[in-house]
C-alpha cells in the first residue's frame, strides 16, 4: 500500500499544490485545512508522516504537535512561513522531526518526507542495534520508548528520549551540537544549535546522580558525550 501522507495546511492553493505532486510520487494524500480537522483526520486515518503548518484556524500548529505526541510517535515535518530559530526550536522540543520554511521548493519536500520516512521504516528499526541499552541504574528500551532510572520509569519527550539513546549508543564518543542535529534529528539545521543544550539540560534534570559510572558530560569548546567510568 503507498504511503499515506496527512496535509495540514490553511491555504488550498498551497495544500494542492503538495498534493499534486506527492500523487504524482505515488503517496497517497489527505487534507486538513484546520488545526482541530487534522488531529480528528489523524486519528481516524493513522496517517504514514504528517506535514504539519504552525498558522492554523481552530488549533495551531504546535497545539497539534502536542496532540500527536501525547500518544503517537508518527513522524511530523512542520511547514510555516517563519524562519526564526525560536520556531524551529519550538517545533524540535514539541517532537517535530523536520522542518521546512517557506517558500519551499517541492523536491526539497519530497525528499525531506523520504529522509524522515527511512529514519522510520521498519527496516532501519529492524536493524537498529540494541533496542535495549542497560547502564547501572539506566534502562533505555527503544522498543517502548521509555527509560527507566533506578527501575522507576522517567517521563521524557521522543526527541530528549532519541537524544539519550544515541549518546549511550557511542559510550566516551564526543559529538558536536551539529553532528547530533544531523543524527538525532535528521536533517541538516541552519541556525542557531541552541536546541541540543536545552534537550541536554532537561535530560540532566532526569538523569544526572542515578549512578557514577556514567554521565552525560559536556566537552568544552566541542560537544557532548556519554561517559561510561566505571563499565560494570
Amino acid at each position: 500500500m503507498s504511503t499515506h501522507v496527512l496535509i495540514i495546511e490553511d491555504d488550498p492553493n498551497i495544500a494542492e499544490l503538495i498534493r499534486l505532486y506527492l500523487e504524482k510520487d505515488d503517496f497517497r494524500v489527505s487534507i486538513a485545512s484546520d488545526g482541530k480537522s487534522g488531529v480528528d483526520i489523524f486519528f481516524k486515518a493513522h496517517p504514514d508522516i504528517v506535514l504539519l503548518d504552525i498558522m492554523l484556524p481552530e488549533l495551531d500548529g504546535w497545539e497539534v504537535c502536542r496532540e500527536i505526541r501525547k500518544t503517537d510517535k508518527t513522524p511530523i515535518i512542520m511547514l510555516t512561513a517563519k524562519d526564526e530559530t525560536v520556531d524551529k526550536v519550538t517545533g524540535l522540543e514539541l517532537g517535530a522531526d523536520d522542518y521546512i520554511s517557506k517558500p519551499f521548493d517541492m523536491k526539497e519536500v519530497i525528499a525531506r518526507i523520504h529522509a524522515v520516512l527511512r529514519r522510520f521504516s521498519p527496516e532501519t528499526e529492524e536493524n537498529a542495534s540494541d533496542d535495549i541499552k542497560t547502564f547501572d541504574n539506566l534502562v533505555i528500551n527503544m522498543a517502548a520508548y521509555e527509560v527507566l532510572i533506578r527501575g522507576k520509569k522517567v517521563e521524557m519527550p521522543p526527541k530528549e528520549l532519541e537524544l539519550l539513546n544515541f549518546l549511550a549508543s557511542h559510550p566516551n564518543r564526543v559529538f558536536t551540537r551539529n553532528q547530533l542535529l544531523d543524527d538525532v534529528w535528521g536533517f541538516e539545521y541552519f541556525g542557531d544549535s541552541r536546541t541540543v543544550d536545552v534537550h541536554v539540560k532537561r535530560l540532566r534534570e532526569k538523569i544526572d546522580g542515578a549512578s557514577d559510572t556514567w554521565s552525560l558530560k559536556t566537552v568544552w569548546g566541542v560537544g557532548y558525550k556519554f561517559e561510561i567510568t566505571n563499565d560494570k
